[in-house]
């Protein structure tokens, strides 16, 4: 993978809610770790996730750096949740329809040897 198909093909897949576009780049046994609160286990557990998550929230991601190698990559996110209806238990903060919560993350990604996604760790570092 090259730092433009990160950028691309994955992030802008993942910004347009393109639940097919983001999560071709995952191993099928693929283990997502939201820093430490959930842990999604499968493409297909991803995928369903994501999708009750895209009906109350729109999720735009900007890639602020960005460190690859053959292994894996690793990046500094800015994340910009905005509520598309209120979830008082959403994971990141309590929101209502309308309202955005902003938070900084740092996320890992570890390459299988077909190059999609076998683990995904994210940590918040700011919001």
């Amino acid at each position: 993978m090259t730092k433009e198909e990160f950028l691309e093909n994955y992030i802008g897949a993942f910004n347009r809610g393109d639940l097919d576009g983001f999560t071709r780049f995952y191993d099928e046994n693929v283990v997502l770790d939201l820093g430490g609160k959930k842990t999604i286990h499968t493409r297909e557990g991803i995928r369903a996730f994501y999708r009750e998550v895209f009906v109350k929230i729109r999720e735009t991601l900007i890639v602020d750096q960005l460190v690859l190698d053959d292994d894996g990559l690793a990046c500094i996110i800015s994340t910009e949740f905005h509520a598309l209806a209120d979830w008082p238990d959403f994971m990141a903060g309590p929101i209502e329809a309308g309202q955005s919560i902003h938070i900084e993350s740092f996320i890992f990604y570890t390459f299988g040897a077909d190059g999609k996604f076998t683990h995904i760790r994210t940590t918040r570092s700011k919001g």
